[in-house]
């Protein structure tokens, strides 16, 4: 029994993925959304294409010139029109489309101008979309990325719910460097034309807003060991921010990172959830968004699909940076930096272990600690740490990620080689002092995993509102 235009209540709307599922043809819908063409025809009617963001694909819409306002303000309707269709679903005659909707009324809630709506129906560039970024959504490429990037952080969220890992919210404003890199964005509330200064000439901090010098975090790690030593499994899920003066299509100033931090655990086991969680995610998106990544298979990396199953279906090679050294020597290869036990290995140099040698997902460990952070558990060599990164083919570093050191005595003598103030980490040598237990973690870069499944060129392509240098808009 079909239900009557009376009876579809004003707050009922079918999402445009659902008017096109057979099985509900002859159902009355009220549909609402953007319209992406209109043809008219010499016969009475006008067929319009419809697209609300649920999907990739758009609905048509069949609009008669019976319809009361079809001659003021249907044939108005102009590509990024909003409308609402009050119809039937049915079987559709045409080629490439299994139902449209027959429109028993059709609304306009706000019409947009074809003299100055700048999305029109022709090729535009990645750069100029960026300037338009509150419209870009709109588009095919962008409404994929924001689908694909959605069913990236709920893979993510489920991945760790499941496991009973305990969501952790770490603060965004900070008073410690986590990665001991110095490049920070500083919060302040200080008038910069009047700054107070100390006797000495430097910035009186103690007259901020915090009492001490702040800045923007650029890693949740350190408080997410705090609560791994109580809850054993979390994960943080949130902004970071890098001071980074890079113009690189791999670069931003502001990403959202996920970093798990699981108490009684070793490298081994991080190695192996690490490989775990990148499958799980790959495998997500290629069952849940088949139709986005169809697109970008076909439109913008057609590799992309292949990529991610062979992930998928591989076992992550495991191979310790002195092994992944001395492949690199006797590769023959010519490669732009040269090879040496010390160096902390360039994108060309994974992506060889990844592509050429392996044709796998690597994951390196045991690097030289003079390249890591102070944090990562000594080996008994003396030279090396318990780091670990997973390399994958095409971008090389995806993840990384350590075994934590918890002993006290050590983890003071690299803090102080690294020229770090213990005082200043007194909370954080705590988790040492009392009741201290092996633990892990790593880092999975939201964007970074997001521009690896959709193959876009740029890193600003796949965060709604890029921040980098020199930009900082909308």
């Amino acid at each position: 029994m079909t239900t009557s235009v009376e009876s579809v209540e004003t707050y009922t709307r079918t999402p445009v993925v659902d008017t096109l599922k057979t099985e509900n043809i002859g159902k009355i819908v009220r549909l609402c959304g953007w319209v992406r063409t209109r043809r008219d025809s010499k016969g009475g009617f006008s067929f319009i294409e419809v697209n609300d963001g649920s999907t990739f694909n758009s609905v048509q819409v069949l609009a008669e010139n019976t319809l009361p306002n079809y001659e003021n303000e249907v044939l108005k309707l102009g590509i990024g029109s909003s409308i609402e269709v009050i119809g039937s679903i049915v079987e559709s005659p045409g080629k490439g489309q299994t139902t449209e909707v027959k429109a028993q009324s059709l609304k306009v809630f706000g019409y947009a101008d074809p003299a100055t709506y700048p999305l029109q129906k022709k090729g535009t560039s990645m750069e100029f979309l960026r300037t338009i970024s509150h419209l870009r959504p709109r588009t095919n490429t962008f409404g994929a990325v924001a689908r694909v990037r959605n069913e990236i952080c709920k893979s993510i969220h489920n991945f760790f719910q499941s496991r009973g890992f305990v969501y952790v919210h770490t603060p965004i404003i900070t008073g410690s460097d986590a990665e001991g890199a110095g490049q920070m964005f500083k919060v302040t509330t200080l008038d910069l034309d009047k700054l107070p200064r100390t006797p000495d000439g430097a910035i009186d901090f103690e007259q901020d807003f915090f009492g001490k010098a702040t800045n923007l975090t650029v890693s949740g790690q350190l408080q997410g060991e705090m609560y791994a030593t109580a809850l054993s499994n979390i994960y943080t899920f949130g902004p970071t921010f890098r001071a980074e003066n890079s113009n690189t299509s791999r670069h931003l100033s502001e990403f959202w990172m996920i970093e798990p931090e699981m108490a009684f655990c070793d490298l081994e086991g991080n190695m192996q959830c690490a490989e775990e969680f990148l499958k799980t995610i790959f495998n997500d998106v290629l069952t849940n968004c088949p139709v986005d990544m169809n697109f970008f298979n076909e439109r913008i990396e057609k590799t992309t699909i292949e990529t991610l199953k062979h992930i998928c279906d591989s076992a992550f090679i495991r191979i310790s940076y002195t092994e992944a050294v001395d492949i690199l020597l006797k590769s023959g290869e010519t490669f732009e930096f040269p090879v040496s036990w010390g160096i902390d290995l360039q994108s060309e140099h994974e992506r060889y272990l990844t592509e050429k040698k392996f044709k796998k997902p690597v994951i390196v460990y045991d690097y030289p600690k003079d390249i890591k952070a102070f944090y990562m558990r000594l080996n008994e060599d003396g030279k090396t740490v318990r780091a670990m990164d997973v390399l994958v083919p095409k971008i090389g570093e995806i993840i990384g990620g350590s075994q934590r050191e918890e002993r006290l005595d050590k983890l003071e003598e690299r803090m102080k080689a690294c020229h770090l103030d213990p005082e200043e980490y007194g909370a954080y040598l705590d988790l040492r002092r009392f009741g201290t237990v092996p633990h892990a973690g790593f880092g999975l870069g939201l964007e970074r995993t997001v521009q690896f499944v959709t193959g876009m060129g740029n890193i600003r392509d796949v965060i709604p509102f890029p921040r980098a240098p020199k930009t900082a808009d909308f």
